[in-house]
């Protein structure tokens, strides 16, 4: 089969090469990908980022969405059957979505929504997934609460407008001069257009913070929070929670609470707690958010399409930072 590979760690790796086609396991689901979406996660994975916490091999397969058709399942597959069209976000374990065909565990899949095409549905899982396990699972969102979303035209901003929307609370996020009705239309009750002001001489009092942008926009982030809110970082630091939960060495963990401390101690001060969520791989979530996608609730965001000969190409646009939504690459 064919796939978009990197042979070491560094900047603007990245070949297309003809590999093995991967044998499925007893619980895994073998799919013909037909399309999967660029994340900035793949940018920071091939650049060696996560080495320490995700320790691959190479040649390495890129891709960290997928959208498909199964092709054949293990022994000991129960819910999926050839023929099924489906989506997922593979294990961090085992990426490999810019491919023609990728093994993923029987957990990490759900049936795609029906009213999404292939290229629609490959741009949700990683986005959507970390939308919900921010906004769902960590800060238990609920009506009425006041949410600010940074970035909200980016790839996570987008969606986690749309759930927090459908939860019934109040949001304001970021986004740049020709952006800001575009984000209003996707739910958001306040906009700020970071050229023009900072967003924390406008916000105060908010129950929730997603920060997805860097150690200064976080720091920043603590002044509009109230007393017992949350603010949420998908861009780190790490903590040592995280460390324990990824079952890292005791040395890393030391590091993590090491890098956190800081923000640890300054939301303390404030009231406030500090979490880091580091998204992983769920079909059981993903069902739930095929559900909300096929009511109306969320509506998946394409910036543009590239075939498969241009994922590098794709990856230097999303490398950019002026995606609206997402970059998806067209594998069939």
């Amino acid at each position: 089969m064919k796939a978009f590979l990197i042979d070491r760690y560094g900047k603007n790796q990245g070949r297309l090469a003809e590999v093995p086609d991967p044998e499925p396991g007893i619980h895994d689901v073998l799919i013909k990908v037909h399309a999967s979406s660029v994340n900035l996660l793949d940018s920071k994975i091939s650049k060696g980022e996560f080495k320490l916490i995700l320790p691959y091999t190479f040649p390495l397969i890129m891709g960290n969405d997928v959208a498909g058709v199964v092709v054949r399942v293990g022994s000991g597959v129960r819910s999926f059957k050839p023929g099924d069209e489906v989506y997922a976000r593979p294990p961090d374990a085992r990426i490999g979505g810019f491919a023609e065909l990728i093994a993923i565990e029987e957990s990490a899949l759900a049936l795609k929504p029906k009213n999404t095409s292939m290229e629609q549905a490959a741009a949700l899982p990683l986005v959507a997934l970390t939308a919900w396990q921010v906004l769902v699972e960590t800060a238990r969102l609920k009506k009425g609460q006041k949410v600010f979303i940074q970035a909200g035209s980016g790839g996570v901003g987008s969606i986690a407008i749309q759930l927090a929307k459908h939860l019934g609370a109040f949001v304001a996020t970021t986004t740049s001069t020709p952006n800001v009705e575009w984000v209003k239309a996707l739910g958001a009750d306040v906009v700020i257009d970071y050229t023009q002001q900072n967003f924390e001489t406008v916000l105060r009092d908010y129950d929730v913070v997603l920060n997805s942008l860097g150690p200064a926009e976080l720091e920043t982030s603590l002044r509009i929070l109230k007393p017992g809110g949350q603010l949420i970082s998908i861009s780190g630091p790490p903590t040592a929670e995280f460390a324990r939960e990824q079952k890292l060495s005791w040395g890393l963990g030391w590091i993590m609470r090491l890098l956190s401390s800081g923000i640890r101690r300054k939301a303390r001060r404030q009231g406030v707690d500090y979490g880091f969520v580091f998204m992983r791989a769920s079909g059981a979530q993903l069902q739930k958010i095929t559900a909300l996608v096929e009511s109306g609730a969320i509506t998946p965001v394409i910036n543009r399409t590239f075939p498969f000969e241009a994922t590098a190409e794709a990856l230097s646009y999303v490398e950019r930072g002026r995606a609206k939504g997402k970059v998806v690459i067209k594998i069939i």
